[in-house]
């Protein structure tokens, strides 16, 4: 009686055979982002490392200053001298690469999502216990599949980042689009507004403030994602990190290490005055 019933459900390989039917009959599509996605990691990795590493750090201190004060500015330039000291400078534009392309995909997804949840309470139940799912999910778990999909490589760990930075700015936007002030609203509709003049010039300005928030956090979920990203083969930072692992290199590490913290000081920071200024902006016009 106290042994559980021989019995079991094996969706892992309802899960498995669906795995196997997209990559024998969706292959050309997968070969496609792939191609586009290497190709446009490509392009911004050798843009930025062809870009002389005094002006990245003067473009990093004016952000800072303008978003913050001078010494935010001042702050964010040392670390960025820092990293290229460490010699970890092509590693660290690529990691850049990496985040950039899968925050700016993320936001491409998320936002639409998000403004459809806000708008179908339906379509909000349904995705709801899914970006639970995807928030809950261990990481690793989203390697799986895809490198099933993809070759070894920078893609699969975009697309896994994807996956996995996603759900904030999906339910941030839906909250920031929920929370807009009924009075406004009413003002815009009186005024003889369309649904799609009230989402563009009043809904989404006045929610602006909450996605930047949600904007901020599936950024560093993206960065939080490097080390585990390398473990399907993407370079930079994260890949440093695995190897000082696997060698026990303790410098290495933390010299990597260390970068990704000054990474995510310079976003987590320049994202949250962008917050802040759109916020203040708000209030006065208010």
């Amino acid at each position: 009686m106290n042994e559980f019933p021989d019995v079991r459900i094996p969706i892992g390989d309802y899960v498995e055979k669906f795995i196997d039917f997209l990559a024998m009959n969706f292959g050309w599509l997968f070969d496609f982002i792939f191609v586009i996605a290497s190709t446009t990691i490509r392009t911004i990795e050798t843009t930025l490392l062809a870009t002389p590493w005094w002006v990245i750090m003067i473009i990093v201190f004016l952000l800072g200053w303008y978003f913050n004060n001078i010494f935010g500015g001042l702050l964010f330039a040392a670390f960025i001298f820092l990293i290229g000291s460490f010699d970890l400078w092509a590693d660290t534009m690529t990691t850049v690469s990496i985040i950039v392309i899968s925050v700016v995909l993320s936001l491409a997804i998320g936002i639409p999502v998000g403004i459809l949840m806000a708008f179908s309470r339906a379509f909000s139940v349904i995705m709801r216990p899914i970006l639970d799912a995807m928030q809950t999910m261990p990481t690793f778990v989203y390697l799986i599949p895809v490198i099933f999909f993809f070759p070894l490589g920078n893609v699969p760990a975009i697309i896994a980042t994807i996956i996995y930075a996603l759900p904030p700015v999906i339910r941030l936007t839906e909250l920031g689009i929920r929370n807009v002030d009924e009075e406004v609203i009413e003002s815009a509709e009186s005024f003889g507004s369309s649904r799609n003049q009230m989402l563009v010039k009043v809904q989404l300005p006045q929610a602006l403030p909450t996605m930047m928030a949600g904007i901020n956090q599936t950024t560093m979920m993206a960065l939080s994602m490097a080390v585990v990203g390398s473990m399907v083969g993407a370079h930079g930072l994260g890949e440093r990190v695995l190897y000082s692992i696997n060698q026990i290199n303790i410098s290495l590490g933390f010299e990597a290490g260390i970068s990704i913290v000054f990474l995510a000081i310079i976003i987590d920071r320049i994202t949250n005055g962008v917050a802040d200024r759109l916020q203040n902006t708000r209030r006065r016009s208010a």
